[in-house]
């Protein structure tokens, strides 16, 4: 985030925040002691900034920001396109899904870790050194984009794009597409040295998601991120409850409560250098 000017302590800024998420300018506002601070995300969006500004200002009730002019790339789109590893993440996600429901278990079994089967009716499958030796290295990866049923794909890909759009806006694509493959990778061994192959799901991801922009943004408070206290609250309350013996008396007992932690520990390590190097700088 880019500070951008300091506004009044008592003005009221709701409309000009409505206004520039319309034009789908990346922005913040933060109290200080003598104002409120406006920061931006992408300082190429600066001069479409001040413009909305200086309306607000001038008492404009900023109407016509809710719709693009003709000659505008559409606002979704532009902010789409703005945030390729985010979207490619849930789109991917999407049509794996989708592809469980045509090809089943087939899907499934082209996914897992390791590769599985029924041999004499009991779960049969190979060893991770035969797999990788083989060259299905994608298989480290891969389980992250399995999901088992709808409220497990919505409540992943939901914290996915509410985290992942903020390393992505803030640190770049790269940075996310680094830290999704290291959590995912990570956390699927950590579940599979447990001795489970049948497991799948971006929990792990998210989980690193979570610890990096959490620390980020207690460490480095003027760099964007931000996530409500309660979230981080809850987000860790619900990985240790699903560790507990209640959770599988009440039907969430098969959770991969390994990659959770495996991926925020990730998280916190990707976080905290990221953070050391943002102060040095």
């Amino acid at each position: 985030m880019h500070p951008v000017m300091r506004l009044p302590p008592d003005a009221d800024t709701q409309a000009l925040r409505k206004a520039l998420w319309r034009y789908r300018i990346g922005h913040r506002i933060t109290v200080e002691d003598d104002g409120q601070v406006l920061w931006i995300a992408d300082p190429g969006q600066r001069d479409a900034l001040l413009a909305l500004v200086a309306r607000w200002q001038q008492g404009d009730p900023l109407e016509l920001a809710e719709h693009a002019s003709p000659g505008q790339t559409p606002a979704l789109f532009a902010m789409l396109k703005q945030l390729p590893v985010t979207v490619a993440l849930v789109a991917i996600s999407l049509v794996i899904f989708a592809l469980m429901g045509v090809f089943g278990d087939l899907m499934v079994v082209a996914l897992t870790i390791v590769p599985i089967g029924i041999v004499g009716g009991e779960l049969s499958y190979g060893s991770l050194v035969d797999t990788l030796a083989s060259g299905q290295v994608w298989r480290l990866l891969s389980p992250a984009f399995l999901h088992f049923g709808w409220m497990h794909l919505i409540f992943n890909l939901m914290w996915v794009w509410y985290f992942g759009r903020q390393v992505e806006a803030l640190q770049g694509g790269r940075t996310l597409l680094l830290l999704v493959v290291l959590a995912g990778v990570l956390a699927n061994l950590a579940q599979y040295a447990t001795g489970t192959v049948l497991f799948g799901g971006m929990s792990g991801v998210v989980y690193a998601l979570l610890g990096h922009v959490w620390l980020m943004s207690r460490r480095v408070p003027g760099s964007g991120f931000f996530v409500p206290q309660m979230l981080v609250v809850f987000m860790l309350g619900w990985m240790v409850f699903t560790m507990t013996d209640m959770a599988g008396l009440v039907g969430f007992g098969n959770v991969a409560n390994e990659a959770h932690l495996g991926g925020l520990v990730v998280g916190l390590v990707t976080g905290w250098y990221y953070s050391v190097r943002r102060l040095r700088s």
